[in-house]
């Protein structure tokens, strides 16, 4: 296998070179991104807290390795906590950034859906905000449809941002 090839795997929660690396490429979003309307990076430990909720709820998580070392990740976990929302998911996906355009993104998404597919849900919702060009491009090449937007809902880098919503139905 080609060193440089792309690899993605399940997120290990009991690694801490995981949690590190999830965590550093997030915090960049946090810090230069609109992806996320956080503006302070969490630390490791609420981190691996996230991380430990996902994988506790049998939620798909994945990382993106090159060379050994994690560019990205992506997990698809709840979109609302009612009982009834019980089969529709919410994606997420972060790549760093001296790795993003790369396919990365594309891959771990790709990831995401099969798994939440052979799980049994039936949507998946995606939220953006910004709303950031290359996500919803991103989406819309896996075959999700946008379905609205809502505008000036967050506020970040001292401006207002809007949302967009997307949606995939993952079963026939």
């Amino acid at each position: 296998m080609d060193s440089s090839a792309l690899h993605i795997r399940a997120y290990d929660p009991s690694s801490d070179s995981d949690i590190a690396a999830v965590t550093a490429i997030y915090g960049h979003h946090v810090l230069h991104g609109l992806a996320s309307f956080e503006t302070v990076p969490p630390k490791k430990d609420d981190m691996a807290s996230r991380f430990a909720a996902l994988t506790h709820g049998d939620f798909p998580v994945f990382v993106a390795e090159r060379e050994g070392n994690i560019i990205g990740y992506a997990y698809a976990g709840s979109h609302n906590s009612r009982y009834g929302y019980r089969f529709t998911v919410e994606d997420s996906i972060y790549v760093a950034a001296d790795a993003m355009r790369g396919g990365v993104g594309k891959a771990l998404l790709g990831a995401v859906i099969s798994a939440s597919r052979e799980r049994g849900y039936r949507q998946m919702i995606a939220v953006i905000g910004g709303p950031v060009a290359g996500s919803v491009a991103l989406h819309r090449s896996l075959g999700f449809r946008m379905i609205g937007e809502a505008k000036e809902v967050g506020y970040k880098f001292d401006k207002w941002l809007d949302v967009a919503f997307m949606q995939l139905a993952l079963q026939d």
